[in-house]
């Protein structure tokens, strides 16, 4: 073998070396980039707390309601029947805020005798304006109490009608909170996004 030869074949042995290096090095860099641009995401639970909810409604039944997470925050999302609507237009006079006039209570599209952009449906925080407890939904007629159903906070006992409005007399000053939704179809609502509300 000439001296030709042995550069000649030293010469492929460090080109071979060079590229097997640069390759496992990308690779490598590659691998360890990952969890690093991995890390710059929102964490899940930071997702969780503030993106949008999606609610399927389609197979919602007039007069059940359904509970979901939406920021940490429990909202109700209840389909209301003819009987319930026409409820909730009796007693007003034992409403604190029939009208809905604190304006911080709900967004303009909703601030309504329904307090809804559907009749049919109702979106509400389930959180007792008093001290954040979670009140009960209380749907049975009782005519003896004068309640035509709603929610009840057993906690301290204030009362909200089918459309989340506060009773006279009990300790929470307003009405549940609506938050931000719409409807993206017929059987579906955004909660926590209202661009477009229908």
């Amino acid at each position: 073998m000439s001296e030709d030869d042995v550069d000649r074949i030293d010469r492929n042995r460090r080109h071979f070396l060079t590229v097997a290096t640069v390759v496992t090095g990308a690779v490598g860099a590659g691998f360890a980039a990952i969890p690093f641009l991995s890390s710059l995401q929102p964490s899940a639970r930071a997702q969780a707390l503030g993106a949008p909810v999606e609610v399927p409604i389609g197979s919602l039944q007039p007069g059940e309601m359904v509970r979901v997470l939406w920021r940490g925050r429990l909202v109700f999302v209840l389909r209301r029947d003819e009987g319930m609507l026409t409820r909730m237009r009796e007693n007003l006079d034992q409403l604190a805020d029939p009208n809905s006039e604190v304006v911080e209570q709900q967004p303009d599209y909703t601030a309504n005798e329904t307090r809804s952009v559907k009749p049919e449906y109702l979106v509400v925080e389930g959180s007792c304006t008093h001290l954040g407890c979670a009140p009960l939904e209380d749907f049975e007629v009782r005519p003896s109490e004068n309640w035509g159903g709603g929610f009840f906070c057993p906690c301290h006992g204030s009362k909200f009608d089918l459309a989340g409005r506060v009773f006279k007399r009990v300790p929470a000053p307003t009405n549940l909170r609506v938050p931000p939704h719409r409807f993206v179809r017929d059987d579906l609502i955004l909660i926590g996004q209202d661009t477009g509300a229908a």
